[in-house]
């Protein structure tokens, strides 16, 4: 019998994790429960309006980013400190209100990569500048780091997955520059950003209207993708079968919204209008307080709250969104999805079956 998913257990390479602030200073307080040691970290503060924490395993844990802002990359020990082995531990000193709050809900969202991955082009012949990064091929999941080189554009660069790339996440490090973002059905050609909620825009060189291949992605000249003596970072992705899903869907505008159907249940779901501007990106999870018709969520291009009147069903087999955000009339719509659980495990068998 051919196998539905290779991933029985999604929580051993997602998970949401839950907790609340203290506001204290300096005791390195360790944040448990994820289930494995992560390679991405995405922080948000459920209840201030405070900036988005994007750390990762390849710039460091105290190299922090913002999702919702184009500032380059800072440095601060006050934030995230140190991955461990079931989480990630907190900075030491005065702690910043975006991840320690006293008496805040956060969140952390949290992916695994794991496998150390390094291209010498020059050697290996693959790509035109060097990279290195962690990456994951069984989950579909690499994050790559490389430096930029205008004379050489449109420059090709590693990434270390066995498929193409179907949702990248670009953001120049050394200096202030977009989140530039590709997904596979608005193609190489146009592009969105992801601190941002503008619609889809043409624009010739971020990717060099060239798409991505199964070893490597493609770059132009412009600054916020390459540029000499400036480092990037790109959290890269495609579908597995029962794990992950990246897509689209149109909206139908109706209370009973267009469903979405993934081929697990979801425990994390994100989703742009790319077709239409003023649609944020709104992130919801399986973790957050809520209930189908009325789940919680947040906005990856806003430093806001969490707004807790929002109409998404997170179903055993996919998602339906009932309000305008996630299903304008005739709006196309991007979504990149996680799974809590696929609906038929890899012997065939459906994960309700008495």
């Amino acid at each position: 019998m051919a196998a539905y998913t290779t991933i029985d257990d999604p929580t051993i390479y997602f998970n949401s994790v839950l907790y609340t602030g203290t506001g204290s200073s300096g005791s390195n307080r360790q944040i448990t429960g994820v289930g494995f040691q992560p390679d991405w970290v995405w922080i948000k503060n459920r209840n201030s309006a405070q900036e988005h924490v994007l750390v990762d395993s390849i710039r460091g844990a105290t190299k922090s980013l913002d999702s919702s802002a184009n500032s380059a990359e800072s440095t601060t020990s006050t934030q995230v400190g140190a991955f461990i082995s079931d989480g990630f531990q907190l900075g030491s000193g005065s702690l910043q209100n975006r991840v320690n709050g006293s008496g805040n809900g956060l969140v952390a969202w949290n992916w695994k990569a794991g496998t150390s991955f390094s291209n010498d082009a020059s050697a290996t012949g693959v790509g035109s500048l060097d990279s290195a990064g962690s990456i994951n091929t069984t989950a579909g999941f690499s994050i790559i780091g490389y430096s930029g080189d205008t004379s050489d554009a449109p420059s090709t660069v590693a990434h270390g997955l066995s498929q193409k790339p179907e949702m990248m996440f670009i953001k120049r490090r050394t200096s202030t520059g977009q989140w530039v973002v590709y997904n596979k059905t608005i193609d190489a050609t146009d592009n969105l950003h992801l601190d941002s909620d503008a619609a889809r825009h043409d624009y010739l060189y971020y990717f060099q209207d060239t798409e991505p291949t199964s070893s490597v992605f493609t770059v132009g000249d412009d600054g916020e993708t390459n540029k000499t003596g400036d480092t990037y970072i790109n959290y890269i992705f495609h579908s597995v079968q029962g794990y992950s899903k990246i897509g689209s869907y149109t909206g139908n505008g109706d209370a009973d919204g267009t469903y979405v159907h993934l081929g697990f249940k979801p425990a994390f779901v994100m989703i742009k209008s790319s077709s239409n501007s003023s649609q944020s990106w709104v992130i919801q999870d399986n973790k957050r307080d809520g209930f189908n018709y009325n789940n919680h969520r947040l906005f990856a291009n806003s430093s806001g709250n969490e707004e807790t009147t929002v109409r998404m069903d997170l179903l055993s087999n996919g998602f339906k969104c009932r309000d305008n955000d996630g299903n304008g009339n005739g709006f196309v719509y991007i979504f990149m999805a996680f799974a809590e659980s696929p609906f038929v495990n890899s012997n065939g068998v459906p994960n309700n079956a008495r």
